[in-house]
Protein backbone atom coordinates (compact mmCIF):
# COMPACT_ATOMS: atom_id res chain seq x y z
CA UNK A 1 0.00 0.00 0.00
CA UNK A 2 0.90 3.06 -0.79
CA UNK A 3 0.20 6.78 1.13
CA UNK A 4 0.41 10.35 0.12
CA UNK A 5 0.48 12.78 2.74
CA UNK A 6 -0.06 16.98 1.27
CA UNK A 7 1.51 18.70 4.25
CA UNK A 8 0.84 22.51 4.74
CA UNK A 9 2.85 25.30 3.23
CA UNK A 10 4.62 26.53 6.84
CA UNK A 11 7.34 25.01 9.00
CA UNK A 12 4.52 24.83 11.67
CA UNK A 13 2.08 22.93 9.88
CA UNK A 14 4.19 20.35 8.74
CA UNK A 15 5.35 20.07 11.74
CA UNK A 16 1.89 19.94 12.94
CA UNK A 17 1.04 16.97 10.45
CA UNK A 18 3.45 15.06 11.93
CA UNK A 19 1.38 12.83 14.07
CA UNK A 20 -0.49 11.56 10.52
CA UNK A 21 2.59 10.36 9.13
CA UNK A 22 3.58 8.37 12.04
CA UNK A 23 0.13 7.14 12.53
CA UNK A 24 -0.08 5.72 8.72
CA UNK A 25 3.28 4.34 9.23
CA UNK A 26 2.69 2.72 12.47
CA UNK A 27 -0.58 1.29 12.02
CA UNK A 28 -1.25 0.47 8.73
CA UNK A 29 0.54 -2.78 7.24
CA UNK A 30 2.97 -2.69 4.64
CA UNK A 31 2.77 1.03 3.89
CA UNK A 32 5.10 3.02 1.59
CA UNK A 33 4.39 6.95 3.01
CA UNK A 34 5.03 9.36 1.10
CA UNK A 35 4.94 13.55 1.82
CA UNK A 36 4.21 16.27 -0.82
CA UNK A 37 6.12 18.97 0.70
CA UNK A 38 6.90 23.02 0.41
CA UNK A 39 10.31 23.38 -0.72
CA UNK A 40 10.90 25.35 2.51
CA UNK A 41 9.61 22.85 4.55
CA UNK A 42 11.31 19.63 2.98
CA UNK A 43 14.48 20.09 5.62
CA UNK A 44 12.00 18.87 8.38
CA UNK A 45 11.80 15.73 6.77
CA UNK A 46 15.12 14.57 6.78
CA UNK A 47 15.57 12.57 9.58
CA UNK A 48 12.31 11.34 10.01
CA UNK A 49 11.77 7.77 10.16
CA UNK A 50 8.19 7.28 9.25
CA UNK A 51 8.45 9.03 5.68
CA UNK A 52 9.94 6.85 3.37
CA UNK A 53 10.08 9.43 0.51
CA UNK A 54 9.49 13.26 0.02
CA UNK A 55 8.01 15.25 -3.55
CA UNK A 56 8.30 19.23 -3.44
CA UNK A 57 4.84 20.84 -4.65
CA UNK A 58 6.47 23.52 -6.63
CA UNK A 59 5.84 24.05 -10.55
CA UNK A 60 3.67 23.07 -13.16
CA UNK A 61 0.74 21.08 -11.27
CA UNK A 62 0.87 19.23 -14.39
CA UNK A 63 4.20 18.03 -14.43
CA UNK A 64 3.65 17.21 -10.54
CA UNK A 65 0.60 15.20 -11.48
CA UNK A 66 3.20 12.94 -13.95
CA UNK A 67 5.16 12.53 -11.25
CA UNK A 68 2.79 11.24 -8.90
CA UNK A 69 0.20 9.40 -10.99
CA UNK A 70 3.73 7.03 -11.52
CA UNK A 71 3.25 6.14 -7.81
CA UNK A 72 -0.28 4.98 -8.09
CA UNK A 73 -1.00 6.18 -4.63
CA UNK A 74 -3.69 3.86 -2.78
CA UNK A 75 -4.82 6.38 -0.27
CA UNK A 76 -4.08 10.13 -0.48
CA UNK A 77 -4.43 12.76 3.08
CA UNK A 78 -4.99 16.42 1.89
CA UNK A 79 -4.12 18.61 4.81
CA UNK A 80 -3.62 21.78 2.60
CA UNK A 81 -6.92 22.14 1.76
CA UNK A 82 -6.34 24.92 -0.90
CA UNK A 83 -7.45 25.50 -4.31
CA UNK A 84 -4.28 24.17 -6.05
CA UNK A 85 -4.17 20.64 -3.59
CA UNK A 86 -7.69 20.24 -4.73
CA UNK A 87 -6.88 20.46 -8.62
CA UNK A 88 -4.41 18.17 -8.30
CA UNK A 89 -6.18 15.97 -6.81
CA UNK A 90 -8.59 15.99 -8.95
CA UNK A 91 -6.52 15.09 -11.58
CA UNK A 92 -5.14 12.51 -9.90
CA UNK A 93 -8.17 10.72 -9.30
CA UNK A 94 -7.21 8.39 -6.41
CA UNK A 95 -8.97 7.60 -3.19
CA UNK A 96 -8.22 10.80 -0.64
CA UNK A 97 -9.43 12.72 3.09
CA UNK A 98 -9.30 16.12 2.47
CA UNK A 99 -8.88 18.56 6.10
CA UNK A 100 -12.27 20.76 5.84
CA UNK A 101 -11.55 24.34 5.47
CA UNK A 102 -12.85 26.39 8.13
CA UNK A 103 -12.24 29.97 6.25
CA UNK A 104 -15.60 30.89 6.54
CA UNK A 105 -15.95 30.05 10.40
CA UNK A 106 -12.67 32.79 10.72
CA UNK A 107 -14.17 34.99 8.71
CA UNK A 108 -17.35 35.50 10.84
CA UNK A 109 -14.90 35.71 13.96
CA UNK A 110 -13.05 38.45 13.11
CA UNK A 111 -15.85 40.41 11.06
CA UNK A 112 -18.56 39.96 13.19
CA UNK A 113 -17.01 37.95 16.08
CA UNK A 114 -19.98 35.18 15.65
CA UNK A 115 -18.22 32.09 16.96
CA UNK A 116 -18.65 29.00 14.95
CA UNK A 117 -15.58 27.50 15.61
CA UNK A 118 -14.67 24.35 16.84
CA UNK A 119 -12.47 24.14 20.09
CA UNK A 120 -10.43 21.55 18.90
CA UNK A 121 -6.85 21.58 17.59
CA UNK A 122 -5.56 21.43 14.15
CA UNK A 123 -3.94 18.04 15.04
CA UNK A 124 -6.54 16.53 16.22
CA UNK A 125 -8.98 17.80 12.79
CA UNK A 126 -6.11 16.43 10.80
CA UNK A 127 -6.20 12.83 12.68
CA UNK A 128 -9.73 13.11 12.83
CA UNK A 129 -9.40 12.42 8.86
CA UNK A 130 -7.71 9.02 9.35
CA UNK A 131 -10.61 7.56 11.28
CA UNK A 132 -12.36 5.54 8.02
CA UNK A 133 -9.20 3.90 7.80
CA UNK A 134 -9.27 2.60 11.37
CA UNK A 135 -6.55 4.35 12.30
CA UNK A 136 -6.18 5.87 16.25
CA UNK A 137 -4.65 9.23 17.61
CA UNK A 138 -1.31 7.28 19.69
CA UNK A 139 -1.51 10.21 21.68
CA UNK A 140 2.41 11.14 21.51
CA UNK A 141 2.14 14.72 19.88
CA UNK A 142 4.59 15.93 17.86
CA UNK A 143 7.71 15.00 15.78
CA UNK A 144 11.04 16.44 15.16
CA UNK A 145 14.36 14.79 14.48
CA UNK A 146 17.45 17.43 14.39
CA UNK A 147 20.23 16.27 12.12
CA UNK A 148 23.48 15.12 14.08
CA UNK A 149 25.04 17.67 12.56
CA UNK A 150 22.67 20.28 13.63
CA UNK A 151 22.86 19.22 17.26
CA UNK A 152 24.21 22.27 19.32
CA UNK A 153 27.03 21.74 21.76
CA UNK A 154 27.43 23.54 24.85
CA UNK A 155 30.60 25.27 24.43
CA UNK A 156 28.92 26.80 21.03
CA UNK A 157 27.25 29.31 23.62
CA UNK A 158 28.80 31.97 25.40
CA UNK A 159 29.41 31.20 29.00
CA UNK A 160 26.50 32.08 31.19
CA UNK A 161 24.22 30.10 29.01
CA UNK A 162 25.86 26.53 28.78
CA UNK A 163 24.10 25.40 31.50
CA UNK A 164 20.36 26.36 32.18
CA UNK A 165 18.35 29.29 29.75
CA UNK A 166 14.98 29.77 28.15
CA UNK A 167 14.45 30.41 25.04
CA UNK A 168 12.67 33.43 23.52
CA UNK A 169 11.71 33.44 19.94
CA UNK A 170 11.12 36.90 18.28
CA UNK A 171 10.29 35.51 14.84
CA UNK A 172 6.03 35.68 14.02
CA UNK A 173 4.75 35.82 10.38
CA UNK A 174 2.85 39.28 10.84
CA UNK A 175 3.73 42.24 13.21
CA UNK A 176 0.32 42.08 14.89
CA UNK A 177 1.82 38.91 16.44
CA UNK A 178 4.53 39.99 18.02
CA UNK A 179 5.11 42.14 21.16
CA UNK A 180 6.47 45.94 20.83
CA UNK A 181 10.33 45.88 21.77
CA UNK A 182 9.51 47.86 25.45
CA UNK A 183 7.30 44.85 25.96
CA UNK A 184 9.88 42.59 24.98
CA UNK A 185 12.64 43.94 27.15
CA UNK A 186 9.46 44.03 30.14
CA UNK A 187 9.19 40.12 29.73
CA UNK A 188 12.95 39.28 29.15
CA UNK A 189 13.46 41.16 32.58
CA UNK A 190 10.38 39.11 34.34
CA UNK A 191 12.15 36.23 33.34
CA UNK A 192 15.20 36.79 35.53
CA UNK A 193 16.99 34.01 33.75
CA UNK A 194 19.94 33.59 31.01
CA UNK A 195 17.42 34.45 27.45
CA UNK A 196 18.76 33.10 24.24
CA UNK A 197 16.86 34.75 21.62
CA UNK A 198 16.22 32.98 18.40
CA UNK A 199 14.98 33.70 15.17
CA UNK A 200 15.55 34.85 11.55
CA UNK A 201 18.35 37.40 10.51
CA UNK A 202 14.86 39.60 10.17
CA UNK A 203 14.77 39.37 14.12
CA UNK A 204 18.64 40.30 14.34
CA UNK A 205 18.45 43.99 15.05
CA UNK A 206 15.40 43.81 17.26
CA UNK A 207 18.04 41.34 19.28
CA UNK A 208 20.09 43.56 19.52
CA UNK A 209 18.57 45.95 21.04
CA UNK A 210 17.18 43.98 23.64
CA UNK A 211 20.47 42.09 24.52
CA UNK A 212 22.17 45.57 25.05
CA UNK A 213 20.18 46.79 27.42
CA UNK A 214 21.01 43.95 29.33
CA UNK A 215 24.65 44.16 28.89
CA UNK A 216 26.67 44.02 32.13
CA UNK A 217 29.77 45.37 33.40
CA UNK A 218 28.87 49.19 33.29
CA UNK A 219 30.28 49.82 36.70
CA UNK A 220 31.16 47.90 39.71
CA UNK A 221 28.20 50.12 41.52
CA UNK A 222 25.61 49.32 38.52
CA UNK A 223 26.33 45.88 39.13
CA UNK A 224 25.82 45.40 42.76
CA UNK A 225 22.67 47.43 42.41
CA UNK A 226 21.47 44.40 39.95
CA UNK A 227 22.61 41.48 43.02
CA UNK A 228 20.33 44.09 45.22
CA UNK A 229 17.54 43.52 42.86
CA UNK A 230 17.91 39.95 42.38
CA UNK A 231 18.36 40.88 38.40
CA UNK A 232 19.61 37.65 36.88
CA UNK A 233 18.42 38.33 32.89
CA UNK A 234 20.72 38.06 30.59
CA UNK A 235 20.64 38.19 27.04
CA UNK A 236 21.75 36.41 23.96
CA UNK A 237 21.02 37.39 20.47
CA UNK A 238 21.03 34.45 18.49
CA UNK A 239 18.64 35.81 15.55
CA UNK A 240 20.33 34.94 12.26
CA UNK A 241 22.93 33.11 14.04
CA UNK A 242 21.56 29.53 13.43
CA UNK A 243 19.66 27.44 10.63
CA UNK A 244 16.46 26.68 11.82
CA UNK A 245 17.20 22.41 12.53
CA UNK A 246 20.05 24.81 15.18
CA UNK A 247 17.12 27.06 16.37
CA UNK A 248 15.08 23.80 16.98
CA UNK A 249 18.53 22.22 19.14
CA UNK A 250 18.24 25.14 21.13
CA UNK A 251 14.58 24.97 21.80
CA UNK A 252 15.15 21.25 22.60
CA UNK A 253 17.95 21.80 25.54
CA UNK A 254 16.03 24.89 26.58
CA UNK A 255 14.24 25.11 30.55
CA UNK A 256 11.09 26.42 28.94
CA UNK A 257 9.72 28.29 25.71
CA UNK A 258 8.66 31.70 25.05
CA UNK A 259 6.73 31.99 21.70
CA UNK A 260 3.98 34.13 19.65
CA UNK A 261 1.78 32.46 17.50
CA UNK A 262 4.31 31.37 14.99
CA UNK A 263 6.57 27.81 13.64
CA UNK A 264 7.96 27.32 16.72
CA UNK A 265 5.10 26.52 19.09
CA UNK A 266 4.69 23.16 17.49
CA UNK A 267 8.59 22.83 17.75
CA UNK A 268 8.29 23.59 21.27
CA UNK A 269 5.63 21.25 21.37
CA UNK A 270 7.63 18.27 19.91
CA UNK A 271 10.24 18.73 22.39
CA UNK A 272 7.53 18.76 24.96
CA UNK A 273 8.90 22.18 26.49
CA UNK A 274 7.09 24.13 28.89
CA UNK A 275 5.41 26.82 26.54
CA UNK A 276 4.65 29.94 27.82
CA UNK A 277 2.62 31.29 24.16
CA UNK A 278 2.04 34.97 23.89
CA UNK A 279 -1.25 36.13 21.68
CA UNK A 280 -2.14 39.18 20.01
CA UNK A 281 -4.15 39.82 16.94
CA UNK A 282 -4.89 36.13 16.36
CA UNK A 283 -6.51 33.37 19.35
CA UNK A 284 -6.42 30.23 20.19
CA UNK A 285 -9.94 28.89 18.81
CA UNK A 286 -8.14 28.81 15.34
CA UNK A 287 -6.11 26.01 16.45
CA UNK A 288 -2.77 26.55 16.50
CA UNK A 289 -2.06 26.29 20.21
CA UNK A 290 0.53 23.83 21.84
CA UNK A 291 -0.16 20.72 21.61
CA UNK A 292 0.53 17.76 24.00
CA UNK A 293 3.08 19.82 26.40
CA UNK A 294 1.89 22.07 29.58
CA UNK A 295 1.56 25.87 28.40
CA UNK A 296 0.61 28.83 29.87
CA UNK A 297 -1.33 31.61 27.96
CA UNK A 298 -0.39 35.07 28.00
CA UNK A 299 -2.90 37.39 26.65
CA UNK A 300 -5.80 39.99 27.10
CA UNK A 301 -9.13 39.07 26.87
CA UNK A 302 -10.52 42.01 27.73
CA UNK A 303 -9.56 43.70 24.22
CA UNK A 304 -13.12 44.06 21.93
CA UNK A 305 -11.26 44.03 18.47
CA UNK A 306 -9.19 40.54 18.85
CA UNK A 307 -9.28 38.48 16.92
CA UNK A 308 -8.68 41.29 13.90
CA UNK A 309 -7.21 38.69 11.72
CA UNK A 310 -7.33 34.93 10.89
CA UNK A 311 -3.32 35.63 10.11
CA UNK A 312 -2.29 38.99 11.24
CA UNK A 313 -1.29 42.64 9.72
CA UNK A 314 1.79 44.47 9.17
CA UNK A 315 0.51 47.12 12.12
CA UNK A 316 -2.54 47.27 14.42
CA UNK A 317 -5.64 48.43 12.21
CA UNK A 318 -6.74 50.61 14.48
CA UNK A 319 -3.69 52.48 15.97
CA UNK A 320 -3.19 51.00 19.94
CA UNK A 321 -2.39 47.41 19.93
CA UNK A 322 -3.76 46.88 23.01
CA UNK A 323 -4.16 43.17 22.44
CA UNK A 324 -0.12 42.94 22.96
CA UNK A 325 0.44 46.07 25.21
CA UNK A 326 -1.91 45.58 28.27
CA UNK A 327 -1.07 41.36 28.15
CA UNK A 328 0.16 41.32 32.01
CA UNK A 329 3.00 39.30 32.34
CA UNK A 330 2.03 36.94 35.09
CA UNK A 331 3.48 33.95 34.82
CA UNK A 332 5.74 31.38 37.24
CA UNK A 333 8.77 29.73 36.01
CA UNK A 334 10.57 26.73 38.41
Amino acid sequence: MKALVICGESIGDTVFSTPVIRALKVQLEDVEVHGLLAPSTVFLMEENPYLDQSHLFEGSLRKLRDTLRKERFDLIINLRADFRSRILLLWLNRRCRTLPSHRWKEWLMVNLKINHLRNSHQVDRMLHLLEPEHIKPDELGLDYFIPERDAIEPDWLPQGFRREYVVFALSAPYATRRLPVDRMIELCDKINRPVILIGSEKDADTGEVISRFFERGHSVIWEAGLVELNKKTIVYNACGKFNFNQMASLVKQAKAVFAFDSDFIPVASAFKKEIFGLWGSTILLFGRYPYHTRFSVLESNSVSCRPCSSQGFDACPKGHFKCMRDIMFDFYLS
